[in-house]
């Protein structure tokens, strides 16, 4: 398997596991929003390649037709079998960004904010109402092609939900709908890294993998625990993702085998 990485902090850490693995490497910057590789990498098996890094890669791995590339998800918002289980989602608004400049205007409140597609157009977080009104009137205004590709658009689908208090949240990397590494990354509202995770949130992670089986080859899902239970809070793109205290072997050997197969 060759290995495209982005070269930045956090795909740093893969890049030393691959490399003390004895992997084939190379790194790589990308042209913002266009996703192009610099230097241009020598593929020697277009069907033996896997990009990690940010979530544009994912062109350059469709127009070189590189496999397995970039594992793209579909909006876990659409997921039917999960709507249960989500902690935002069931009761969001969705809607086009354009349209939040005129509902959110003067209103006083907090809502949570991301895109439904997993494009990294903004990070999922909570806003003050009348922050994204004016942001939704600034991205309205401008020009379509002052935007750049890849930017927060006026009609990109975005979902609103209300704030929910959580204890803990942990992120799992699911491979062929098995978890096959997770970290800690929040608790009591604080953000810390740690490789542990309770056996019954383990449970309750693999429970959502199996429920969706075939969802995507590779993901991850983050969930948490709030005074109702375990919830899902997101899912996203495995080759996007943050790595936070995850163990990499097990998810390297876990995508070779995709590879391989």
């Amino acid at each position: 398997m060759q290995w495209l990485l982005q070269d930045f902090e956090d795909t740093r850490k893969l890049g030393d596991v691959l490399t003390s693995l004895g992997r084939d490497v190379s790194w790589h910057k990308i042209i913002p929003f266009v996703g192009d590789l610099t230097p241009r990498p020598m593929i020697k098996d277009p069907h033996a390649v896997v990009l990690f890094g940010a979530y544009s890669m994912w062109k350059y791995a469709e127009t070189h037709q590189l496999k397995p590339g970039v594992f793209r998800i579909a909006p876990f918002l659409e997921q039917s079998v999960w709507h249960s289980y989500l902690l935002n989602g069931v009761d969001a608004h969705v809607m086009p960004f354009g349209e939040c400049a005129r509902l959110f205007s003067g209103v006083d409140t907090l809502w949570f904010l991301r895109p439904v597609e997993d494009s990294k157009e903004v990070p999922g977080r909570v806003m003050a109402a009348q922050d994204i009104a004016a942001l939704s009137a600034r991205v309205a205004a401008l020009p379509e092609e002052d935007l750049p590709v890849g930017s927060l658009r006026a009609d990109t689908l975005v979902m609103l939900t209300e704030p929910q208090a959580i204890d803990e949240e942990w992120r799992l990397w699911v491979v062929e709908d098995r978890v096959v590494t997770y970290s800690r990354y929040k608790q009591a509202g604080q953000v810390g890294y740690a490789h542990d995770i309770p056996e019954d949130a383990l449970k309750f992670g693999q429970k959502m993998a199996q429920l969706n089986s075939g969802y995507a080859p590779a993901y991850v899902i983050d969930i948490c625990r709030t005074e109702a239970g375990l919830r899902i809070i997101e899912t996203n793109g495995i080759n996007a993702a943050g790595f936070y205290a995850a163990e990499l072997e097990p998810l390297i050997y876990a995508i070779e085998g995709l590879g391989e197969s």
